[in-house]
C-alpha cells in the first residue's frame, strides 16, 4: 500500500536533528487535518516530488477539503510550497540550491492548476521564501539545515524566484482565462523603524527593507534585485577575495522573465523592530547579516504579550503597508498572516486578544484601515493567524498560534475554541472593530 505522501525536508530534518525541534517532537501526524478536512472549514503530492507519478490520496484529500471550504462559503487561498520540499529533490538535486527544481516547481503548479483550479481563484506560489532560503541553507537553523554562510541564501532566492515566474507564466498562459484567478509570492517581514531621524538611521531602515523584502519583491514587480543589495553584496564580495559577487547575476532573459509575474503583493507581518545604522561589518566569514550591517533593537517602552521575538506595534503595520506603496506603487496588497504566537497554549488567552485590540479599539485593523483611507493603500484582504494549533516548524507542538487548540495528545487531535475564537467570531459577523458590536 502506498503510503499517504513521501518524506519532506522537514520530516527528514525532525527526526535526524530532533535536538533543533524545542520539544523533540516531528510532524508525522500534526493536527492531522489530513483526516480532520470536514471539520477545520466549519471553524472559519507526490511521493519522490518528481511528476512522473501523482499520489491520487493527496489529490483525493485536497479535493475533499476546497469541496468543504466551498461548502462552507469559504473562499480558499491556496499555497503551493510552504518549504515542505520532497526529501529526494533534497538528495538528488540539492534541493533550492539547483535551479533543475525551479523547472520541476512550474510543472508541479501545473498539476495543481489542472486539478484544483476550479476551486480556487486565489494562489501563492511560495510562503515566506527569507525563511526557505536564508533558514534553510545560509544559516542552517531551519530545515533542510544547510549552512553555507552568505552564499546559499542568494542562490536559493535566485532559483525561487525562477520557480515563483514559472508558476506564474504556466497559469497566466494557460489557466487564468479559463479559471479567472489570481497568482502572487508571499514575502515576510517585520517593519524596521528608523532609531532617529538621522540620515544613518533612515538608510539602515530602507537597507534591511530591501534585504528582507524587497529581495523577493524587486526582481518580481522591477525586474532585478534592489540596487543596494546588488552594490553592497558585491562591494563585500571583491573584498572578501571572491572573484565574482556572491549574488547570482540574473540574466536580461531572466530579468524579463520574472518581471511582472504578480497580480498582488502579499505580506506576512508580527511585529515591528527598531533600526540604527552603525559600522560596517568587518571583512571576514561572508554572511547576510554582514551584507545587512545594521543594528537591530526592541524598544522596552513596547508590549511583549506572546512570543520572545513579538511586540504589538500596530502602527508599525501601518507604516509597513505605507512603504510597500511607496516602493512598489498602487499595487493591491493582501496581508495574508497577521497574529500572535506563545507557548503558554491557555484557553483565556486574553493577550492574543490584546495583539489585536487594545482598551476596547481593534488596533491592528484599524491601522489598517488607516493605510487604506488616509495613506491610500490599496489594502484587499486581510487574514488572522491562526484558525489552529499546527505542528510549529523549530517549535514543535510548543509554539502556538491557534484560536483554537488541538490536543496533540489525543488520537482523534479534538479543537477546542480559545476565548480568542468567539472574539474573533464576533468581529467577523460584525464587521465591527470595537468591542460594544452585536449582531
Amino acid at each position: 500500500m502506498k503510503m499517504a505522501k513521501g518524506e519532506t525536508i522537514w520530516d527528514h530534518f525532525a527526526h535526524t536533528f530532533p535536538d533543533k525541534i524545542s520539544d523533540r517532537s516531528a510532524p508525522d501526524v500534526a493536527a492531522d487535518s489530513y483526516h480532520k478536512y470536514k471539520e477545520d472549514p466549519g471553524r472559519e503530492s507526490s511521493p519522490t516530488g518528481y511528476p512522473d507519478e501523482i499520489n491520487q490520496k493527496g489529490v483525493d484529500y485536497y479535493t475533499n477539503l476546497l469541496a468543504e471550504l466551498k461548502e462552507n462559503g469559504i473562499e480558499p487561498m491556496v499555497t503551493l510550497y510552504h518549504w515542505d520540499l520532497p526529501q529526494p529533490l533534497e538528495e538528488e538535486l540539492g534541493g533550492w540550491l539547483n535551479s533543475k527544481t525551479a523547472d520541476l516547481f512550474g510543472e508541479y503548479a501545473k498539476i495543481c492548476f489542472e486539478l484544483f483550479g476550479e476551486y480556487v481563484k486565489a494562489w501563492v506560489t511560495i510562503n515566506e521564501p527569507k525563511q526557505v532560503c536564508e533558514a534553510g541553507y545560509d544559516r542552517g537553523y531551519y530545515a533542510p539545515g544547510v549552512v553555507s554562510s552568505g552564499i546559499g541564501g542568494y542562490r536559493c532566492a535566485y532559483n525561487v524566484l525562477l520557480a515563483h515566474a514559472k508558476a506564474y507564466h504556466v497559469y497566466d498562459e494557460n489557466f487564468r482565462t479559463e479559471q479567472g484567478g489570481k497568482i502572487a509570492m508571499v514575502v515576510d517581514s517585520s517593519w524596521f523603524e528608523p532609531g532617529s531621524d538621522s540620515e544613518a538611521d533612515q538608510e539602515a531602515s530602507e537597507r534591511i527593507m530591501q534585504f528582507y523584502y524587497g529581495l523577493y519583491a524587486n526582481p518580481i514587480v522591477h525586474g532585478n534585485w534592489p540596487q543596494v543589495v546588488i552594490d553592497r553584496v558585491g562591494n563585500r564580495s571583491q573584498l572578501e577575495g571572491f572573484a565574482q559577487s556572491r549574488l547570482p547575476v540574473f540574466t536580461q532573459e531572466e530579468i524579463d522573465y520574472i518581471k511582472g509575474t504578480y497580480d498582488y503583493l502579499a505580506l506576512n507581518h508580527y511585529t515591528t523592530t527598531m533600526v540604527n545604522g552603525t559600522s560596517e561589518a568587518e571583512i571576514g566569514t561572508p554572511s547576510c547579516s554582514a551584507d545587512r550591517s545594521v543594528l537591530e533593537w526592541n524598544n522596552p517602552d513596547w508590549t511583549k504579550n506572546g512570543s520572545s521575538w513579538i511586540y504589538v506595534v500596530p502602527w508599525g503595520l501601518r507604516r509597513e503597508l505605507g512603504w510597500l506603496k511607496k516602493t512598489y506603487g498602487d499595487v493591491e496588497i493582501i496581508i495574508t498572516e497577521n497574529g500572535l504566537s506563545d507557548q503558554s497554549g491557555v484557553m483565556e488567552d486574553d493577550h492574543r486578544i490584546a495583539y489585536f485590540q487594545v482598551k476596547g479599539t481593534m488596533v491592528t485593523l484599524s491601522s489598517c484601515l488607516d493605510a487604506i483611507y488616509e495613506d491610500g493603500v490599496n489594502l484587499t484582504a486581510y487574514i488572522a493567524w491562526s484558525i489552529i494549533d499546527d505542528w510549529e516548524w523549530t517549535g514543535g507542538y510548543g509554539t502556538k498560534l491557534g484560536m483554537y487548540t488541538v490536543n496533540f495528545s489525543d488520537p482523534e487531535r479534538t479543537r477546542t475554541p480559545r476565548k480568542s475564537a468567539s472574539f474573533f467570531t464576533n468581529v467577523v459577523k460584525t464587521r465591527c472593530l470595537v468591542d460594544t458590536c452585536t449582531e
